[in-house]
């Protein structure tokens, strides 16, 4: 008899060991339609496969993330079937999971076109239709090495002669379809279903190496139902809509060009955007009781290699050599921070120390990663380190928690998901010292009140951290705050401090950001607002534009009073028709627009219009500026 434990802790007891299909109808007939998997005690299994001991087992349906992973899995294969049924003469060779889709790399003398995809697309619906199971088979490694061989497929061929000696290699088979694959899979492609969607071509090296062929790589997205796929293709034409590269070009506010790849030209407006939020933030620093500081961006590597990042971060740094030295641009500001802190004697009673910086640091982010303000080589980060007692974490995660929500609030995010990342396969210290640091983090995140997501084998090289993920008004996520408990630093940088005791002791080091960097900031707040700016942050607050050159006089007034009154104000005097100005200033993206013509003048009025709006106000000259002051004040915690 096998005992089979479910995840509400139930036991159902079979007579002889049973399939993960046959648990699942044992359940009940809604579960056993929508099975696509078995976990047992934690591994995801093929529905078929059969549990010949006691175990914990839950039935893995599309409601479940493992359960939309096997979905867009099997989705690959099908591509490749219909691949291989339409283009015979195609060799395929790898085809992953990735977030929110797949793809597939193919090996074919001819390009593929767009109407190729079509093709295979319609053709993937048809391999749904027919309902083929998927079988899996163990095959010997020599034989299907000489298998893929005889038809033709030599990456695969190549990908399994890799493999040791001996080893036995897993295959499924679909239709007339074989494949390698360790699996597991769905039951048959019926259980795919249809809410799937190719998306795009793309060049891709053999085995991610340019110095082999290059392949043509297909990129799809598949979801559990077809409400699901419609949402993220909704999704993907409103985030088309906020590109912050395109509004970025319209709003005047930055350009990239080849001859500083990775670095951000920042024009007047955008740069007033990048300066409103930086003093923002630095007056919400000095609040919470943060010192700021300024490291130099050249530093020896012998600094690099004492703190771990010469080792795990090399091929990220930029280096130069200078008097028979080899300097590194800094990529963070860590190490500095810790210099900063052993100059003199710290006492137990100075401590916390909060250093902030707004630190200038380059990273060598490959040339196919960088991707406008999102993902930069050269970037500010809003970062801070905590120099503080064990004793003073949890107080000291607590106030830094209710700091970054804030902050969020303030710039326009409360959807906001904090994971725990724990430790890492390659780090930096003992296990003893990863056990205390874990357990710190953890006792600080209840102490403040968080809900956390276990993310495993995602923490620093030096420490466990949280991860904070906002999401946006179309519902994507952005990682951009963190907060790392490092017991690792201040022990290879030698960092002290004098205890009560009179000793010497190791602070503890929270690195913590809460932007993550300017550039990409702006970049998610630019997108998360369709470059329409609340009215404390947008670079051009108000434009006090002309209906006749005769007004020309009072439109001065105007304009000079609002910016009396701290509005970032500009004049439009041209001699253009009214709706061309408001039409230009609309796609500009400038909240406000203030018509004034003859009879304005008289009256010593304005003509108030809100960026989106179609219908005006009008107010007194004093009473329009009294409320815009009032609103361009920002957020009362310390906005501009």
């Amino acid at each position: 008899m096998v005992q089979i434990t479910l995840p509400d802790g139930s036991v159902r007891p079979f007579e002889r060991p049973p399939s993960g299909a046959e648990i699942a109808a044992a359940i009940g007939p809604g579960l056993a339609k929508a099975a696509l998997a078995i976990r047992v005690d934690g591994k995801i299994k093929d529905l078929a496969t059969v549990i010949e001991r006691d175990a914990k087992i839950a039935i893995v349906t599309p409601k479940d993330k493992d359960g939309l992973d096997l979905i867009r899995h099997d989705a690959a294969h099908v591509m490749a079937e219909a691949v291989k049924e339409l283009f015979p003469e195609t060799q395929v060779t790898i085809g992953p999971v990735i977030e929110n889709g797949f793809y597939y790399d193919f090996a074919r003398p001819t390009p593929f076109v767009p109407e190729d995809i079509e093709k295979i697309e319609a053709r993937m619906h048809e391999i749904v239709k027919r309902d083929e199971p998927l079988k899996r088979e163990v095959w010997q490694r020599d034989k299907a090495v000489g298998f893929f061989d005889s038809i033709g497929e030599k990456y695969k061929a190549e990908l399994i002669h890799s493999f040791p000696a001996g080893e036995d290699i897993s295959l499924y088979r679909q239709g007339e379809f074989i494949d390698l694959c360790r699996g597991p899979h769905l039951p048959s492609t019926g259980k795919l279903g249809h809410a799937f969607k190719l998306m795009k071509l793309a060049g891709a090296y053999w085995r991610g190496d340019s110095r082999n062929e290059m392949l043509q790589r297909i990129y799809g997205t598949a979801w559990a139902d077809e409400k699901q796929l419609k949402a993220y293709l909704t999704m993907l034409e409103e985030a088309e809509k906020r590109d912050h590269r395109r509004l970025g070009r319209e709003m005047g506010l930055f350009h990239l060009q080849d001859i500083a790849p990775g670095a951000v030209f920042w024009h007047p407006k955008g740069w007033t955007l990048y300066r409103t939020a930086l003093e923002y933030m630095r007056r919400r620093l000095e609040g919470a009781g943060y010192v700021e500081v300024n490291t130099p961006q050249l530093l020896d590597r012998s600094l690099w290699e004492a703190s771990g990042h010469w080792e795990k971060f090399r091929q990220a740094m930029f280096t130069s050599e200078a008097e028979e030295k080899v300097l590194a641009i800094k990529p963070m500001n860590c190490p500095c921070h810790v210099q900063i802190f052993r100059q003199g004697i710290t006492s137990y009673r100075q401590l916390p120390i909060r250093m902030a910086e707004f630190g200038a640091c380059h990273r060598n982010e490959p040339s196919g990663a960088l991707h406008g303000l999102m993902r930069v080589r050269a970037f500010t980060q809003d970062d801070a380190h905590i120099f503080c007692t064990e004793a003073q974490i949890p107080e000291e995660t607590k106030a830094f928690c209710d700091l970054l929500m804030g902050v969020y609030r303030d710039f326009g995010f409360t959807d906001v998901v904090v994971k725990f990342s724990d430790r890492p396969a390659l780090r930096a210290g003992a296990d003893e010292t990863w056990d205390k640091a874990e357990k710190a983090l953890k006792d600080a995140t209840q102490a403040a009140g968080l809900e956390t997501i276990l993310n495993p084998g995602e923490g620093a090289f030096y420490g466990p951290k949280l991860e904070f993920v906002l999401r946006d008004t179309i519902g994507r996520e952005w990682q951009c705050g963190t907060l790392q408990v490092d017991f690792v630093l201040p022990e290879r940088l030698d960092a002290n401090y004098v205890g009560e005791d009179g000793n010497k002791h190791r602070p503890v080091m929270l690195h913590r950001a809460i932007l993550g960097s300017f550039e990409r900031f702006i970049g998610i707040l630019i997108e998360h607002y369709a470059g329409k700016l609340p009215l404390w942050l947008a670079p051009e607050q108000a434009v006090v534009a002309t209906i006749t050159d005769k007004a020309a006089g009072y439109a001065k007034t105007v304009a000079a009073a609002l910016k009396e009154a701290g509005i970032r104000t500009v004049l439009d005097l041209r001699n253009e028709k009214i709706d061309y100005k408001i039409r230009e200033h609309s796609v500009a993206k400038l909240p406000l627009i203030l018509v004034v013509g003859a009879r304005e003048a008289e009256e010593k009025s304005v003509a108030l219009r809100r960026l989106g709006g179609k219908a005006q106000e009008i107010l007194a000259l004093g009473d329009a500026v009294a409320r815009l002051k009032e609103e361009a004040a920002g957020p009362r915690s310390g906005a501009a």
